[in-house]
């Protein structure tokens, strides 16, 4: 009798802790957005595959950017500026591509995209000549500092956005910005101890391996144009029309009315082909954004910040600190790959504690509180004469310097209309690259002067100004879909005979 009783006891015990067990795993697959991002339509899923994939791409070229043009006897001058150009150019063609993607499509954007990138990635592994390579990099898509480039982030989160549930974007946007900075991790590895093993185990000069890297980077543009195919007529940004009134009663409504009654609202979608012929007239006007005067205002003030941010970003890109760490450390490429992989890893593991943050404390104060950390960290890197010390605080950066990406681009997200996104995203985007563009010209400069060190300093220091003025500016700001809940809410109080569904109460 007394084993018995034990024994049920145990068997109780047992199951209270795998229950308790099961509601921890549960928890934590829910607060890392886990849950939402296996929810998401398939089009989402295929768009963080796509992202993977680029910055696979990405952490190849990064990590031997300046090493191959350093290898063809460029001046470090000279270097900053194709970095500061390559920027420039992609200016222009995001600009471009973004601005229309809403009339033309989101879809073909997207793939003219990717065919840019394989023709960069081509070039870089045929051609030698300086001006053949710049001319390649503006026009096509290179990454020069391991960040995004070309349309892709603003229109594949807006179409992440359209298809997302404001509350659960923040966890999406994770997930989708882990998907990169893991394909950058996997680049950077990857491509590292390839170039290495071919030069030490077979005899391959640097200049050979590294042209590799780039025939690989063209096979990556070439995969990511056929997935655009795999996304649905979803992706695209759905039109509403208004039907004209029927009589007098319909043409005044209070401001409490829906714009829109049953019946009067139609959808229409971009399908990238035919509507975009028999809608899409192109001129020099269609390159304007169309943005709501409220809109502007909010944008102009981010603009600014970013814009802050972004000159921090381009005075210490990842390409350049591949070269620092190499010219001070003599790290060879297969040991930078490692330690930008790992560096990357723990960028991947911070983004999915953002969206529990988030969802705490808010999206300004997570972008913050996380950033300013890794600011310090980046001003410090430096300072140590030993690689080990130096290697620390470039690891620390990584684990929260990516924590305020995804907050970020929810942040601006909620802030403007849905119909605006895409302009906006691709206006921000835009801004910020140019911004970035002046940094690198300034990094050659300071490296050409034995002054290397002062770049990260400077970067880490303006970047420490704009999570200030950020904090100040954006703290208690009510974004548009905070508003319009509000109304909402309002509205459903002030009206007892509707419930918070919208259905009449019998």
């Amino acid at each position: 009798m007394a084993g018995q009783t034990s024994e049920g006891t145990d068997g109780k015990a047992l199951g209270v802790t795998l229950t308790m067990l099961a509601g921890v795993f549960h928890r934590l697959y829910t607060e890392i957005g886990l849950q939402a991002w296996l929810a998401a339509p398939r089009d989402t899923k295929i768009l963080c595959l796509q992202r993977y994939f680029r910055f696979f791409a990405y952490g190849g070229s990064t990590l031997i950017l300046v090493l191959y043009l350093s290898s063809l006897d460029i001046s470090k001058q000279k270097i900053g500026l194709f970095m500061t150009l390559t920027l420039l150019g992609d200016v222009l063609i995001s600009l471009v591509l973004t601005v229309v993607a809403d009339r033309v499509g989101r879809r073909p954007m997207l793939a003219v995209g990717a065919f840019l990138m394989a023709v960069s990635g081509i070039v870089f592994a045929l051609s030698d000549n300086f001006w053949v390579l710049l001319l390649a990099s503006v026009v096509g898509v290179i990454s020069p500092s391991g960040n995004e480039i070309g349309p892709f982030k603003a229109i594949e989160e807006s179409i992440i956005s359209h298809l997302t549930p404001s509350v659960e974007r923040s966890a999406i946007l994770a997930w989708y910005f882990i998907a990169g900075s893991t394909g950058a991790a996997c680049g950077n590895i990857v491509f590292g101890w390839v170039v290495e093993l071919l030069q030490v185990k077979h005899s391959w000069s640097p200049l050979e391996s590294y042209r590799l890297v780039f025939w690989a980077y063209a096979l990556f543009g070439l995969l990511k144009c056929s997935l655009v195919f795999m996304l649905s007529n979803r992706c695209e940004l759905e039109e509403k029309v208004v039907s004209p009134p029927r009589g007098p009663s319909q043409t005044s409504v209070d401001e409490a009315s829906p714009l829109l009654r049953d019946g009067e609202e139609s959808t229409a979608k971009h399908d990238g082909s035919n509507s975009a012929a028999t809608r899409f007239k192109f001129s020099a006007r269609n390159l304007l954004p169309n943005i709501s005067r409220e809109t502007r205002g909010i944008l102009l003030k981010l603009c600014l910040l970013f814009a802050m941010d972004s000159v921090a970003s381009g005075l210490a890109p990842v390409s350049w600190m591949n070269y620092f760490f190499n010219l001070k450390f003599n790290l060879p490429e297969g040991q930078l790959g490692s330690l930008f992989f790992v560096a990357s890893i723990l960028s991947s593991l911070s983004n999915l504690a953002a969206p529990a943050l988030a969802r705490r404390i808010g999206l300004i104060k997570t972008m913050v509180f996380t950033h300013v950390p890794a600011s310090l960290a980046l001003a410090a890197i430096p300072l140590p004469s030993n690689s080990a010390l130096a290697m620390t605080l470039l690891l620390f950066r990584a684990s929260t310097n990516s924590m305020d990406q995804a907050p970020r681009q929810a942040f601006l997200a909620a802030a403007v209309l849905p119909s605006e996104r895409t302009a906006v995203m691709g206006v921000v985007n835009v801004v910020k690259t140019l911004s970035q563009s002046v940094g690198p010209v300034i990094t050659g400069i300071l490296v050409n002067r034995h002054l290397f060190g002062l770049a990260f300093v400077l970067a880490g220091s303006l970047k420490i100004l704009y999570d200030i003025f950020m904090l100040v500016m954006f703290l208690g700001y009510r974004t548009v879909e905070e508003r319009a809940a509000d109304s909402t809410s309002t509205q459903n109080e002030s009206d007892p005979g509707v419930e918070a569904n919208g259905a009449q109460v019998a």
